[in-house]
């Protein structure tokens, strides 16, 4: 895994540390979308501050995107290996409002907007609310 971990980093051009790798191991893990207060949980004796640089660094680097799902409180997500954040890169997130989580919905992208002339797009955001497969049942 630490060696998965590394190539990651490095393929965003992004100097691993001890503290990026287990954050990276967590986001790797994950199924859903996840808050800093979430991950502040995960690493309850780490510097806040550093856990917050953190992610600002894998968003700068495209290694995660940020997600603005209306709760309220930013989450974050894996991005593809190929992706680069551009809008064609773009995908839908699903909120579930039983059990509070953001899913990525990378099969489903978001649609071209057209824009009137001049307009231009620098980032897209498209957040489905419902209920999830899991809270479904």
């Amino acid at each position: 895994m630490k060696k998965n971990v590394d190539h990651k980093l490095k393929s965003r051009n992004i100097k691993p540390t001890a503290m990026r790798e287990l954050v990276l191991e967590v986001f790797t893990g994950q199924k859903t979308a996840i808050s800093l207060p979430e991950l502040e949980q995960k690493f309850e004796k780490a510097d806040k501050a550093t856990l917050y640089r953190t992610l600002k660094t894998f968003v700068t680097n495209k290694l995660i995107h940020s997600i603005d799902d209306g709760t309220g409180v930013m989450k974050y997500a894996l991005c593809y290996d190929k992706c680069d954040c551009n809008p064609e890169d773009l995908h839908v997130h699903f909120y579930c409002n039983v059990c509070g989580k953001t899913y990525c919905l990378h099969e489903i992208p978001i649609p071209e907007i057209n824009l009137p002339h001049n307009f231009t797009v620098d980032s897209v955001n498209m957040v489905v609310k419902g209920v999830c497969a899991n809270c479904r049942v």
